[in-house]
């Protein structure tokens, strides 16, 4: 990406942070949102099915992979309202870079994502869960979780643009939902019936979340993941980020 291109990503970024101020509840939930998920499946629906040890070791690296699925709704928004209030245009007339309006956007998406799994992560500390494997392995773990996210933004930004309206995008994102519960972030594949045990071990999202439980040390959990949680995404960027780039700039003529 050249110098100009970087510029122009950059001031969309700001553009998109700026939008924080002036809608300071939409970020507030988006961060509450996954603490409340923790709390009511740790605390009240319970769980822990064919889980080995401590529930909550097993259930908060699942919540942390879980909440980069969730929340896509926002950047998916944002793209289809800007391109049916005009701005769009406007930013087309200007010298400005192609796709930069979508990395801007993106770019905003994963520091609010960082920011969700830092807060999600100190509740977990504060309810007295201790991940293993020190600094270290808690930055891949947390480099492993970005990566997924950047790949379900880009899919959500390719499925706004195909969209195309606001209300339309609910309808989208009800997709997300089978992804996220469709995995091993609450229970384990052997505790489900064999063809559904079948279907949580393809998902992407479960190769995350194990992974991440492997860098964690928690108790029982398979290793060699961790390739898989890295080829997942980037296969799944190489597939949406060029759509959704060749989907604005057909939009864009």
């Amino acid at each position: 990406m050249s110098a100009h291109a970087l510029t122009d990503s950059w001031t969309m970024t700001r553009r998109e942070l700026a939008r924080w101020g002036r809608q300071p509840v939409q970020l507030v939930v988006n961060l509450v949102f996954p603490v409340m998920l923790l709390l009511m499946f740790g605390y009240l629906v319970g769980g822990g099915r064919g889980v080995s040890g401590e529930y909550r070791d097993y259930l908060i690296p699942g919540m942390l992979a879980l909440t980069m699925a969730f929340g896509l709704e926002g950047t998916m928004l944002a793209v289809t309202q800007d391109l049916n209030k005009g701005v769009i245009d406007r930013f087309r007339s200007m010298p400005m870079a192609n796709g930069a309006v979508l990395v801007g956007r993106s770019a905003a998406d994963m520091l609010q994502s960082a920011l969700a799994l830092a807060v999600l992560i100190g509740v977990g500390l504060a309810l007295g869960w201790r991940p293993g494997g020190g600094p270290t392995a808690l930055l891949g773990a947390m480099g492993l979780l970005l990566l997924f996210r950047f790949a379900m933004l880009w899919i959500g930004i390719h499925l706004a643009l195909v969209a195309g309206k606001p209300e339309l995008v609910q309808a989208v994102q009800i997709l997300v939902w089978p992804v996220g519960f469709l995995s091993n972030a609450l229970a384990t594949p052997g505790s489900m019936p064999g063809w559904l045990g079948t279907v949580v071990e393809w998902n992407p999202m479960s190769h995350t979340a194990t992974a991440v439980r492997d860098l964690f040390g928690v108790p029982g959990t398979e290793s060699g993941h961790i390739w898989a949680a890295i080829a997942w995404p980037l296969a799944l960027l190489a597939v949406f980020f060029p759509l959704a780039v060749r989907r604005f700039a057909r939009l864009s003529r």
